[in-house]
Protein backbone atom coordinates (compact mmCIF):
# COMPACT_ATOMS: atom_id res chain seq x y z
CA UNK A 1 0.00 0.00 0.00
CA UNK A 2 1.45 2.67 -1.08
CA UNK A 3 0.59 6.68 0.64
CA UNK A 4 1.79 10.07 0.27
CA UNK A 5 3.41 10.05 4.07
CA UNK A 6 3.18 7.39 6.23
CA UNK A 7 -0.04 7.65 8.30
CA UNK A 8 0.15 8.35 11.99
CA UNK A 9 -2.09 5.13 13.85
CA UNK A 10 -4.51 5.91 15.22
CA UNK A 11 -5.88 4.16 18.35
CA UNK A 12 -9.28 2.70 18.16
CA UNK A 13 -10.73 4.80 21.26
CA UNK A 14 -14.30 3.96 20.87
CA UNK A 15 -13.88 0.80 20.20
CA UNK A 16 -11.32 -0.26 23.14
CA UNK A 17 -14.19 1.77 25.69
CA UNK A 18 -17.00 0.14 24.29
CA UNK A 19 -15.22 -3.38 24.89
CA UNK A 20 -14.19 -2.63 28.07
CA UNK A 21 -17.77 -2.02 29.56
CA UNK A 22 -18.81 -5.21 27.72
CA UNK A 23 -15.91 -6.80 29.24
CA UNK A 24 -16.94 -5.72 32.91
CA UNK A 25 -20.62 -6.64 32.27
CA UNK A 26 -19.55 -10.20 31.77
CA UNK A 27 -16.67 -10.13 34.60
CA UNK A 28 -19.33 -8.91 36.98
CA UNK A 29 -21.77 -11.59 36.18
CA UNK A 30 -19.31 -14.35 36.61
CA UNK A 31 -18.09 -12.78 40.38
CA UNK A 32 -22.18 -12.54 41.36
CA UNK A 33 -22.80 -15.96 40.08
CA UNK A 34 -19.77 -17.29 41.73
CA UNK A 35 -20.31 -15.74 44.63
CA UNK A 36 -24.02 -16.49 45.40
CA UNK A 37 -25.34 -20.17 44.62
CA UNK A 38 -28.53 -18.77 44.23
CA UNK A 39 -27.95 -16.39 41.56
CA UNK A 40 -28.36 -17.98 38.15
CA UNK A 41 -26.97 -17.05 34.87
CA UNK A 42 -28.89 -14.22 33.06
CA UNK A 43 -29.30 -15.68 29.44
CA UNK A 44 -30.63 -12.82 27.54
CA UNK A 45 -27.81 -10.42 29.64
CA UNK A 46 -24.93 -13.13 28.21
CA UNK A 47 -25.83 -13.27 24.75
CA UNK A 48 -26.28 -9.96 24.32
CA UNK A 49 -23.09 -9.21 25.63
CA UNK A 50 -21.47 -11.90 23.72
CA UNK A 51 -23.30 -10.28 20.51
CA UNK A 52 -22.11 -6.78 20.83
CA UNK A 53 -18.49 -7.90 21.97
CA UNK A 54 -18.65 -10.00 18.59
CA UNK A 55 -20.44 -6.73 17.05
CA UNK A 56 -17.97 -4.66 18.09
CA UNK A 57 -14.56 -7.07 17.35
CA UNK A 58 -15.82 -7.92 13.42
CA UNK A 59 -15.96 -11.31 14.73
CA UNK A 60 -18.93 -14.09 13.48
CA UNK A 61 -21.68 -14.69 15.85
CA UNK A 62 -23.66 -18.05 15.31
CA UNK A 63 -27.06 -19.44 17.46
CA UNK A 64 -24.12 -22.01 18.64
CA UNK A 65 -21.99 -20.11 19.85
CA UNK A 66 -24.91 -17.48 21.86
CA UNK A 67 -26.36 -20.77 22.97
CA UNK A 68 -22.72 -21.52 24.74
CA UNK A 69 -22.57 -17.93 26.38
CA UNK A 70 -25.55 -18.17 28.08
CA UNK A 71 -24.40 -20.67 30.60
CA UNK A 72 -28.45 -22.42 30.59
CA UNK A 73 -29.42 -25.63 29.66
CA UNK A 74 -29.70 -26.05 25.89
CA UNK A 75 -33.56 -25.88 25.72
CA UNK A 76 -33.50 -22.75 27.96
CA UNK A 77 -30.66 -21.08 26.01
CA UNK A 78 -32.91 -21.57 22.68
CA UNK A 79 -35.92 -20.55 23.98
CA UNK A 80 -34.33 -17.14 25.79
CA UNK A 81 -32.69 -16.70 21.91
CA UNK A 82 -35.89 -17.26 20.40
CA UNK A 83 -37.16 -14.46 22.81
CA UNK A 84 -34.86 -11.85 21.59
CA UNK A 85 -35.43 -12.43 18.11
CA UNK A 86 -39.06 -12.31 18.62
CA UNK A 87 -38.28 -8.83 20.51
CA UNK A 88 -36.71 -7.68 17.64
CA UNK A 89 -32.53 -7.67 19.73
CA UNK A 90 -31.56 -9.80 17.53
CA UNK A 91 -31.08 -9.98 13.15
CA UNK A 92 -30.33 -13.17 11.57
CA UNK A 93 -28.01 -12.69 8.16
CA UNK A 94 -28.21 -15.84 5.71
CA UNK A 95 -24.35 -17.58 5.75
CA UNK A 96 -25.01 -20.16 2.86
CA UNK A 97 -26.99 -19.98 -0.57
CA UNK A 98 -29.70 -22.34 1.19
CA UNK A 99 -30.92 -19.88 3.91
CA UNK A 100 -30.05 -22.81 6.37
CA UNK A 101 -27.24 -21.03 8.34
CA UNK A 102 -27.31 -17.82 10.00
CA UNK A 103 -24.71 -15.36 11.41
CA UNK A 104 -26.12 -13.38 14.78
CA UNK A 105 -26.42 -9.74 14.73
CA UNK A 106 -27.31 -7.05 17.12
CA UNK A 107 -30.43 -5.02 15.71
CA UNK A 108 -30.55 -1.08 15.57
CA UNK A 109 -32.67 -1.57 18.74
CA UNK A 110 -30.53 -3.23 20.50
CA UNK A 111 -27.64 -1.07 19.88
CA UNK A 112 -29.90 2.02 20.42
CA UNK A 113 -31.05 0.64 24.26
CA UNK A 114 -27.18 -0.53 24.65
CA UNK A 115 -25.61 2.76 24.00
CA UNK A 116 -28.15 4.48 26.90
CA UNK A 117 -27.43 1.61 29.19
CA UNK A 118 -23.90 1.96 29.18
CA UNK A 119 -23.67 5.24 29.74
CA UNK A 120 -25.73 5.00 32.59
CA UNK A 121 -23.36 2.15 34.13
CA UNK A 122 -19.92 4.48 33.63
CA UNK A 123 -21.94 7.46 35.17
CA UNK A 124 -23.00 5.21 38.04
CA UNK A 125 -19.35 3.86 38.68
CA UNK A 126 -17.29 7.17 38.01
CA UNK A 127 -19.78 8.98 40.76
CA UNK A 128 -20.00 6.04 42.85
CA UNK A 129 -16.16 4.67 43.02
CA UNK A 130 -14.39 7.46 41.82
CA UNK A 131 -15.87 10.39 43.60
CA UNK A 132 -16.13 12.27 40.23
CA UNK A 133 -19.90 13.77 39.32
CA UNK A 134 -20.47 12.31 35.30
CA UNK A 135 -16.92 13.60 34.12
CA UNK A 136 -17.63 14.76 30.62
CA UNK A 137 -13.80 15.17 29.53
CA UNK A 138 -12.16 12.94 27.12
CA UNK A 139 -13.29 9.69 29.09
CA UNK A 140 -16.90 10.60 28.06
CA UNK A 141 -15.91 9.93 24.43
CA UNK A 142 -17.71 7.40 23.20
CA UNK A 143 -20.08 6.27 26.21
CA UNK A 144 -21.62 9.66 27.91
CA UNK A 145 -25.14 10.39 28.57
CA UNK A 146 -25.01 11.88 25.77
CA UNK A 147 -25.80 8.97 23.60
CA UNK A 148 -29.74 9.31 25.44
CA UNK A 149 -29.99 12.86 23.41
CA UNK A 150 -32.10 13.21 20.60
CA UNK A 151 -29.09 14.46 18.45
CA UNK A 152 -27.06 11.72 19.01
CA UNK A 153 -26.19 9.05 16.20
CA UNK A 154 -26.46 5.27 16.99
CA UNK A 155 -23.53 2.72 15.96
CA UNK A 156 -23.33 0.97 12.63
CA UNK A 157 -25.96 -1.71 11.74
CA UNK A 158 -25.20 -4.90 9.73
CA UNK A 159 -26.72 -5.20 6.42
CA UNK A 160 -29.82 -7.49 6.49
CA UNK A 161 -28.72 -9.12 3.63
CA UNK A 162 -24.77 -9.69 2.82
CA UNK A 163 -23.15 -8.28 -0.77
CA UNK A 164 -22.22 -10.66 -2.71
CA UNK A 165 -18.96 -9.95 -4.69
CA UNK A 166 -16.83 -11.97 -6.03
CA UNK A 167 -13.36 -10.80 -4.58
CA UNK A 168 -15.45 -8.74 -2.06
CA UNK A 169 -15.71 -4.66 -2.89
CA UNK A 170 -12.06 -3.18 -4.44
CA UNK A 171 -11.69 0.82 -3.08
CA UNK A 172 -9.02 2.80 -4.37
CA UNK A 173 -8.47 5.76 -1.75
CA UNK A 174 -5.90 8.58 -0.87
CA UNK A 175 -3.23 7.35 1.63
CA UNK A 176 -4.45 10.70 4.56
CA UNK A 177 -5.59 9.89 7.99
CA UNK A 178 -9.07 9.26 7.52
CA UNK A 179 -9.46 6.74 4.58
CA UNK A 180 -6.32 4.95 6.82
CA UNK A 181 -8.73 5.12 9.96
CA UNK A 182 -11.29 3.44 7.36
CA UNK A 183 -8.78 1.35 6.73
CA UNK A 184 -8.27 0.57 10.75
CA UNK A 185 -11.80 -0.38 10.76
CA UNK A 186 -11.74 -2.26 8.04
CA UNK A 187 -12.87 -5.87 10.09
CA UNK A 188 -15.65 -3.76 10.93
CA UNK A 189 -16.56 -2.78 7.56
CA UNK A 190 -16.60 -6.25 6.63
CA UNK A 191 -18.69 -7.37 9.41
CA UNK A 192 -21.48 -4.99 8.52
CA UNK A 193 -21.42 -5.41 4.94
CA UNK A 194 -21.19 -9.00 4.66
CA UNK A 195 -18.06 -9.41 2.53
CA UNK A 196 -14.07 -8.67 2.45
CA UNK A 197 -12.86 -4.93 1.88
CA UNK A 198 -9.77 -4.66 -0.26
CA UNK A 199 -8.29 -0.71 -0.40
CA UNK A 200 -5.35 -0.10 -2.06
CA UNK A 201 -4.01 3.73 -1.28
CA UNK A 202 -2.24 6.45 -3.33
CA UNK A 203 -0.10 9.93 -2.48
CA UNK A 204 -2.70 12.78 -4.33
CA UNK A 205 -1.17 12.24 -7.63
CA UNK A 206 -0.60 8.74 -8.36
CA UNK A 207 -4.17 8.26 -7.05
CA UNK A 208 -5.21 10.59 -10.13
CA UNK A 209 -2.68 8.78 -12.41
CA UNK A 210 -4.44 5.49 -11.58
CA UNK A 211 -7.96 6.64 -11.86
CA UNK A 212 -7.64 7.93 -15.10
CA UNK A 213 -5.81 4.52 -16.06
CA UNK A 214 -8.46 2.36 -14.38
CA UNK A 215 -10.79 4.77 -16.86
CA UNK A 216 -8.81 3.54 -19.70
CA UNK A 217 -9.51 -0.67 -19.05
CA UNK A 218 -12.08 -2.54 -20.10
CA UNK A 219 -13.17 -3.23 -16.68
CA UNK A 220 -12.75 -1.22 -13.90
CA UNK A 221 -10.10 -2.93 -11.38
CA UNK A 222 -12.57 -1.03 -8.61
CA UNK A 223 -15.55 -0.51 -7.02
CA UNK A 224 -15.08 2.99 -5.39
CA UNK A 225 -13.09 5.45 -5.99
CA UNK A 226 -11.85 8.47 -3.81
CA UNK A 227 -12.04 11.74 -6.35
CA UNK A 228 -10.17 14.71 -5.13
CA UNK A 229 -12.83 17.46 -4.84
CA UNK A 230 -10.90 19.90 -8.06
CA UNK A 231 -11.06 16.60 -10.20
CA UNK A 232 -14.43 16.31 -10.53
CA UNK A 233 -15.09 18.43 -14.02
CA UNK A 234 -12.18 16.36 -15.82
CA UNK A 235 -13.64 13.08 -14.48
CA UNK A 236 -16.89 13.49 -15.17
CA UNK A 237 -15.94 14.76 -19.07
CA UNK A 238 -13.64 11.83 -19.79
CA UNK A 239 -16.47 9.49 -18.21
CA UNK A 240 -13.95 7.98 -15.30
CA UNK A 241 -17.06 8.38 -13.39
CA UNK A 242 -21.11 7.58 -13.13
CA UNK A 243 -23.42 10.26 -12.70
CA UNK A 244 -24.94 8.70 -9.47
CA UNK A 245 -28.51 9.19 -10.16
CA UNK A 246 -28.29 7.25 -13.19
CA UNK A 247 -28.11 4.49 -10.82
CA UNK A 248 -29.51 5.28 -7.22
CA UNK A 249 -31.86 7.31 -5.61
CA UNK A 250 -29.99 10.00 -4.47
CA UNK A 251 -32.24 10.53 -1.65
CA UNK A 252 -30.91 7.88 0.04
CA UNK A 253 -28.01 9.67 1.02
CA UNK A 254 -29.55 12.58 1.96
CA UNK A 255 -27.61 15.75 0.13
CA UNK A 256 -29.39 18.30 2.56
CA UNK A 257 -27.31 16.56 5.44
CA UNK A 258 -24.09 17.63 3.30
CA UNK A 259 -22.14 21.12 4.19
CA UNK A 260 -23.74 23.05 1.09
CA UNK A 261 -19.93 23.44 -0.38
CA UNK A 262 -19.08 19.70 -0.71
CA UNK A 263 -22.04 18.54 -1.51
CA UNK A 264 -22.42 21.09 -4.51
CA UNK A 265 -18.75 20.53 -5.43
CA UNK A 266 -19.31 17.16 -6.41
CA UNK A 267 -21.44 18.07 -9.08
CA UNK A 268 -20.90 18.83 -12.63
CA UNK A 269 -23.35 20.17 -15.30
CA UNK A 270 -25.96 19.37 -12.72
CA UNK A 271 -25.13 15.74 -11.80
CA UNK A 272 -23.58 14.74 -8.66
CA UNK A 273 -20.56 12.29 -9.77
CA UNK A 274 -19.60 11.63 -5.71
CA UNK A 275 -20.90 11.44 -2.55
CA UNK A 276 -18.65 13.62 0.10
CA UNK A 277 -16.16 11.17 2.03
CA UNK A 278 -14.46 14.10 3.43
CA UNK A 279 -15.03 17.85 3.79
CA UNK A 280 -11.74 19.33 4.70
CA UNK A 281 -11.21 22.62 4.61
CA UNK A 282 -8.09 24.63 4.35
CA UNK A 283 -7.88 26.42 7.37
CA UNK A 284 -5.28 28.59 9.26
CA UNK A 285 -3.91 26.60 12.58
CA UNK A 286 -2.53 29.10 15.12
CA UNK A 287 -1.27 28.25 18.86
CA UNK A 288 -3.30 29.94 21.43
CA UNK A 289 -0.77 30.13 24.17
CA UNK A 290 1.57 31.63 21.85
CA UNK A 291 -0.75 34.84 20.86
CA UNK A 292 -1.61 34.62 24.08
CA UNK A 293 1.80 35.14 25.63
CA UNK A 294 2.54 38.21 22.79
CA UNK A 295 -0.50 39.44 23.53
CA UNK A 296 -1.98 38.85 19.88
CA UNK A 297 -5.68 38.51 18.75
CA UNK A 298 -6.50 35.73 16.26
CA UNK A 299 -5.41 37.19 12.75
CA UNK A 300 -9.15 38.15 10.68
CA UNK A 301 -6.64 39.88 8.05
CA UNK A 302 -3.71 39.36 5.83
CA UNK A 303 -1.84 42.15 7.29
CA UNK A 304 -2.74 41.26 10.45
CA UNK A 305 -1.51 37.49 9.14
CA UNK A 306 1.39 38.70 8.75
CA UNK A 307 2.15 41.18 11.73
CA UNK A 308 1.85 38.00 14.09
CA UNK A 309 4.18 36.26 11.96
CA UNK A 310 6.56 38.80 12.27
CA UNK A 311 6.09 38.65 16.06
CA UNK A 312 6.44 35.03 16.60
CA UNK A 313 9.02 34.53 13.94
CA UNK A 314 12.42 33.82 16.06
CA UNK A 315 14.22 31.98 14.11
CA UNK A 316 17.10 32.42 17.03
CA UNK A 317 15.22 29.91 19.44
CA UNK A 318 14.15 27.56 16.24
CA UNK A 319 10.53 28.83 16.04
CA UNK A 320 9.19 30.03 12.75
CA UNK A 321 6.50 32.47 12.06
CA UNK A 322 4.27 30.24 9.82
CA UNK A 323 4.44 27.11 7.19
CA UNK A 324 2.48 27.03 4.16
CA UNK A 325 2.64 24.84 1.06
CA UNK A 326 5.32 25.96 -1.10
CA UNK A 327 6.86 23.05 -2.81
CA UNK A 328 7.04 23.29 -6.79
CA UNK A 329 4.16 21.85 -8.28
CA UNK A 330 0.68 20.65 -6.97
CA UNK A 331 1.56 21.74 -3.52
CA UNK A 332 2.04 25.51 -4.35
CA UNK A 333 0.04 25.80 -6.80
CA UNK A 334 -3.04 25.05 -4.36
CA UNK A 335 -1.16 28.11 -2.15
CA UNK A 336 -1.62 30.38 -5.15
CA UNK A 337 -5.37 29.85 -6.29
CA UNK A 338 -6.10 29.90 -2.49
CA UNK A 339 -4.25 33.08 -1.69
CA UNK A 340 -5.66 34.60 -4.59
CA UNK A 341 -8.89 33.79 -3.47
CA UNK A 342 -8.35 35.74 -0.29
CA UNK A 343 -7.64 38.97 -2.26
CA UNK A 344 -11.21 38.03 -3.26
CA UNK A 345 -11.11 37.11 -6.48
CA UNK A 346 -11.01 33.23 -8.22
CA UNK A 347 -8.92 31.87 -10.72
CA UNK A 348 -11.02 31.76 -13.24
CA UNK A 349 -13.03 34.63 -14.12
CA UNK A 350 -16.65 33.36 -12.15
CA UNK A 351 -19.77 35.76 -12.06
CA UNK A 352 -20.35 37.26 -8.61
CA UNK A 353 -22.85 36.40 -6.85
CA UNK A 354 -24.56 36.86 -3.45
CA UNK A 355 -22.15 34.80 -1.26
CA UNK A 356 -19.37 33.79 -3.43
CA UNK A 357 -18.93 32.78 -6.98
CA UNK A 358 -21.38 31.30 -9.57
CA UNK A 359 -19.96 28.05 -10.31
CA UNK A 360 -22.91 26.16 -11.96
CA UNK A 361 -23.14 26.96 -15.52
CA UNK A 362 -18.84 25.90 -15.60
CA UNK A 363 -19.93 22.58 -17.68
CA UNK A 364 -20.99 25.37 -20.38
CA UNK A 365 -17.14 25.89 -20.59
CA UNK A 366 -17.31 29.87 -21.14
CA UNK A 367 -14.69 30.65 -18.29
CA UNK A 368 -11.33 32.04 -18.78
CA UNK A 369 -8.45 32.16 -16.81
CA UNK A 370 -7.53 35.32 -14.05
CA UNK A 371 -4.35 35.35 -12.81
CA UNK A 372 -2.33 38.69 -13.97
CA UNK A 373 -4.53 40.80 -12.46
CA UNK A 374 -4.41 43.25 -9.48
CA UNK A 375 -5.78 40.92 -6.79
CA UNK A 376 -2.95 38.19 -8.50
CA UNK A 377 0.02 40.72 -7.67
CA UNK A 378 -1.78 41.50 -4.51
CA UNK A 379 -1.39 37.46 -3.85
CA UNK A 380 1.98 37.23 -5.18
CA UNK A 381 3.66 40.22 -3.11
CA UNK A 382 1.72 38.40 -0.03
CA UNK A 383 3.29 35.14 -0.43
CA UNK A 384 6.88 36.95 -1.09
CA UNK A 385 6.44 38.75 2.42
CA UNK A 386 4.92 35.59 3.55
CA UNK A 387 8.57 34.33 2.95
CA UNK A 388 10.28 36.17 5.24
CA UNK A 389 8.66 34.34 8.30
CA UNK A 390 8.76 31.09 7.25
CA UNK A 391 11.20 28.10 7.94
CA UNK A 392 14.73 27.76 5.68
CA UNK A 393 13.17 24.68 4.00
CA UNK A 394 9.70 26.31 3.34
CA UNK A 395 10.28 25.99 -0.74
CA UNK A 396 10.03 22.24 -0.39
CA UNK A 397 7.35 22.23 2.17
CA UNK A 398 4.20 20.14 1.61
CA UNK A 399 1.10 19.38 2.95
CA UNK A 400 2.37 16.60 5.37
CA UNK A 401 5.48 19.14 5.52
CA UNK A 402 4.00 22.04 7.07
CA UNK A 403 2.36 20.22 9.82
CA UNK A 404 4.76 17.95 11.08
CA UNK A 405 7.17 20.78 12.12
CA UNK A 406 3.79 22.93 13.64
CA UNK A 407 2.89 19.47 15.56
CA UNK A 408 6.70 19.65 17.18
CA UNK A 409 6.06 23.20 18.12
CA UNK A 410 8.94 25.01 15.57
CA UNK A 411 5.81 26.95 13.97
CA UNK A 412 3.66 29.50 15.51
CA UNK A 413 1.01 29.15 12.86
CA UNK A 414 0.31 27.12 9.82
CA UNK A 415 -2.45 26.64 6.87
CA UNK A 416 -3.63 23.09 6.94
CA UNK A 417 -6.34 20.81 5.93
CA UNK A 418 -8.48 20.12 8.74
CA UNK A 419 -7.90 16.34 8.13
CA UNK A 420 -4.32 16.35 9.12
CA UNK A 421 -4.70 17.33 12.65
CA UNK A 422 -4.84 14.38 13.83
CA UNK A 423 -0.90 14.64 14.04
CA UNK A 424 -1.37 17.26 16.80
CA UNK A 425 -4.42 16.72 18.38
CA UNK A 426 -4.20 12.96 18.78
CA UNK A 427 -0.72 13.30 20.33
CA UNK A 428 -0.24 14.46 23.84
CA UNK A 429 3.12 15.52 23.64
CA UNK A 430 2.92 17.96 20.86
CA UNK A 431 2.84 21.66 22.02
CA UNK A 432 0.17 22.33 19.79
CA UNK A 433 -2.20 19.86 21.42
CA UNK A 434 -4.80 21.33 22.78
CA UNK A 435 -3.34 24.74 22.18
CA UNK A 436 -4.36 25.46 18.49
CA UNK A 437 -7.45 27.42 17.06
CA UNK A 438 -9.15 27.20 13.77
CA UNK A 439 -9.79 30.23 11.59
CA UNK A 440 -11.25 30.81 8.15
CA UNK A 441 -8.14 32.21 5.99
CA UNK A 442 -7.60 35.69 6.85
CA UNK A 443 -8.53 38.51 4.40
CA UNK A 444 -6.93 40.89 1.99
CA UNK A 445 -8.36 44.25 2.10
CA UNK A 446 -11.99 44.81 1.14
CA UNK A 447 -12.42 40.28 0.73
CA UNK A 448 -14.12 38.10 2.72
CA UNK A 449 -12.61 35.06 5.27
CA UNK A 450 -12.65 31.83 3.08
CA UNK A 451 -12.32 28.35 3.90
CA UNK A 452 -11.16 26.76 0.83
CA UNK A 453 -13.24 23.17 0.38
CA UNK A 454 -11.13 20.59 0.17
CA UNK A 455 -11.28 16.93 0.43
CA UNK A 456 -12.66 13.76 -1.59
CA UNK A 457 -16.27 12.19 -2.37
CA UNK A 458 -16.41 8.66 -3.06
CA UNK A 459 -17.46 7.53 -6.80
CA UNK A 460 -18.33 4.58 -8.73
CA UNK A 461 -16.16 4.07 -12.31
CA UNK A 462 -18.17 4.45 -15.42
CA UNK A 463 -16.26 1.23 -16.60
CA UNK A 464 -17.85 -1.15 -13.55
CA UNK A 465 -19.58 -3.87 -14.62
CA UNK A 466 -23.28 -3.99 -14.24
CA UNK A 467 -23.55 -6.93 -12.20
CA UNK A 468 -21.30 -5.49 -9.15
CA UNK A 469 -23.27 -1.81 -9.18
CA UNK A 470 -26.02 -2.73 -6.95
CA UNK A 471 -23.45 -3.79 -4.61
CA UNK A 472 -21.18 -1.03 -5.04
CA UNK A 473 -24.05 1.10 -4.35
CA UNK A 474 -24.69 -0.20 -0.93
CA UNK A 475 -21.10 -0.08 0.17
CA UNK A 476 -21.26 3.48 -0.77
CA UNK A 477 -24.24 4.67 1.24
CA UNK A 478 -22.66 2.55 3.92
CA UNK A 479 -18.46 4.17 4.05
CA UNK A 480 -20.52 7.62 3.88
CA UNK A 481 -23.72 7.45 5.80
CA UNK A 482 -23.81 9.35 8.96
CA UNK A 483 -22.96 6.29 11.43
CA UNK A 484 -19.79 4.96 9.92
CA UNK A 485 -18.93 9.33 9.55
CA UNK A 486 -19.04 9.35 13.39
CA UNK A 487 -16.95 5.88 13.88
CA UNK A 488 -14.30 7.80 11.58
CA UNK A 489 -14.30 10.71 14.37
CA UNK A 490 -14.46 8.73 17.03
CA UNK A 491 -11.41 7.25 15.81
CA UNK A 492 -9.48 10.08 14.82
CA UNK A 493 -10.76 11.56 11.89
CA UNK A 494 -11.14 15.22 11.49
CA UNK A 495 -13.37 15.41 8.59
CA UNK A 496 -16.64 15.52 8.37
CA UNK A 497 -18.82 16.56 5.50
CA UNK A 498 -22.60 16.17 6.72
CA UNK A 499 -24.64 18.62 9.53
CA UNK A 500 -25.53 15.80 11.21
CA UNK A 501 -22.43 14.56 12.36
CA UNK A 502 -20.88 17.91 13.41
CA UNK A 503 -23.85 18.47 15.75
CA UNK A 504 -23.76 15.36 17.64
CA UNK A 505 -22.59 15.73 21.01
CA UNK A 506 -19.63 13.26 20.79
CA UNK A 507 -18.23 14.37 17.83
CA UNK A 508 -18.20 18.13 19.69
CA UNK A 509 -16.51 16.43 22.42
CA UNK A 510 -13.89 14.36 20.50
CA UNK A 511 -12.69 18.48 18.89
CA UNK A 512 -13.32 22.02 18.20
CA UNK A 513 -12.30 21.84 14.78
CA UNK A 514 -16.33 20.40 13.81
CA UNK A 515 -17.70 23.54 16.01
CA UNK A 516 -15.60 25.75 14.53
CA UNK A 517 -16.33 24.34 11.05
CA UNK A 518 -19.80 24.40 11.10
CA UNK A 519 -19.87 27.94 12.46
CA UNK A 520 -17.51 28.52 8.96
CA UNK A 521 -20.35 26.83 6.97
CA UNK A 522 -23.46 28.37 8.02
CA UNK A 523 -21.75 31.86 7.39
CA UNK A 524 -20.97 31.04 4.32
CA UNK A 525 -17.03 30.79 4.75
CA UNK A 526 -16.80 26.80 2.95
CA UNK A 527 -16.40 28.07 -0.37
CA UNK A 528 -15.12 25.45 -3.07
CA UNK A 529 -14.72 28.56 -5.66
CA UNK A 530 -11.51 29.02 -5.53
CA UNK A 531 -10.68 25.98 -6.78
CA UNK A 532 -13.03 25.86 -8.99
CA UNK A 533 -13.48 21.97 -10.66
CA UNK A 534 -13.45 22.25 -14.02
CA UNK A 535 -11.23 19.86 -16.29
CA UNK A 536 -7.96 22.28 -16.76
CA UNK A 537 -7.91 23.11 -13.01
CA UNK A 538 -4.97 20.25 -12.67
CA UNK A 539 -2.98 21.80 -15.41
CA UNK A 540 -3.71 24.84 -13.61
CA UNK A 541 -2.04 24.39 -10.28
CA UNK A 542 0.68 22.76 -12.18
CA UNK A 543 1.63 25.95 -14.19
CA UNK A 544 0.96 28.56 -11.26
CA UNK A 545 3.20 26.18 -8.69
CA UNK A 546 6.08 25.92 -11.40
CA UNK A 547 5.92 30.32 -12.39
CA UNK A 548 5.38 30.87 -8.38
CA UNK A 549 7.85 29.04 -7.58
CA UNK A 550 10.27 30.51 -9.70
CA UNK A 551 9.47 33.99 -8.34
CA UNK A 552 9.83 32.61 -4.30
CA UNK A 553 13.35 32.11 -5.51
CA UNK A 554 14.05 35.12 -7.12
CA UNK A 555 14.25 34.15 -10.56
CA UNK A 556 11.16 35.75 -11.62
CA UNK A 557 9.92 38.99 -10.47
CA UNK A 558 6.10 39.03 -9.64
CA UNK A 559 4.85 40.41 -12.59
CA UNK A 560 6.47 38.46 -15.23
CA UNK A 561 5.23 35.58 -13.18
CA UNK A 562 1.82 36.63 -13.19
CA UNK A 563 2.54 37.10 -16.88
CA UNK A 564 3.66 33.94 -17.95
CA UNK A 565 1.31 31.97 -16.02
CA UNK A 566 -1.59 33.65 -17.49
CA UNK A 567 -0.27 33.03 -21.05
CA UNK A 568 0.22 29.21 -20.36
CA UNK A 569 -3.03 29.02 -18.68
CA UNK A 570 -4.94 30.81 -21.58
CA UNK A 571 -2.74 28.23 -23.94
CA UNK A 572 -4.21 25.42 -21.54
CA UNK A 573 -8.28 25.96 -21.91
CA UNK A 574 -7.90 26.90 -25.47
CA UNK A 575 -5.93 23.45 -26.27
CA UNK A 576 -9.56 22.28 -24.22
CA UNK A 577 -11.39 23.37 -26.39
CA UNK A 578 -12.91 26.44 -23.91
CA UNK A 579 -13.88 29.61 -24.81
Amino acid sequence: MERHAKARPVVPQAQAETLEILSFLEEFSDELEGALDIIAPHAHLRMAVHLLQGHFEAKTITPTSLISASRVPYATANRRLKEMVEDGLIEQRPRTKTGKSFSMHPSEKLLAQWMQLSGRIRRLAEARFSGEKGDQGTRDYYFGGTYADAQSIPPLRVLTTPLKLPGGIRVLVHGDPTFMVMDTLKRQFEQVIGTDISQRAFSIDRLREEALRNAQRDSSRYDIIAVDLPWIGEFAEKQVLMPLDEMMDLARVDPADFHTAGWMAAQWGGQAYGVPAQTTPELLFYRRDLFSDAGLEPPATTDALLEAARLLHQPQRGRYGIGWNAARGTALGHTVLMTIADFGQPILDLPEIAGGFDTSRLAEKTYRATIDTEAGLEAAEFLMELLSYSPPDILSMSWYERIRPYAAGNIAMAYGYTLLAPYFELDESSPAFGQTGYLPHPAGPGASPVAPVGGYVMGIPANLPPDRVPAAVEALTVFTSPEAQKLYVQNGSRTNPRYSVASDPDVRRASSIFEAVDAMSWRDELQFWPRPPVPEIGGIIQICGEEFHDMLRGITPPRDALRKAQSRADALIRSNGTS
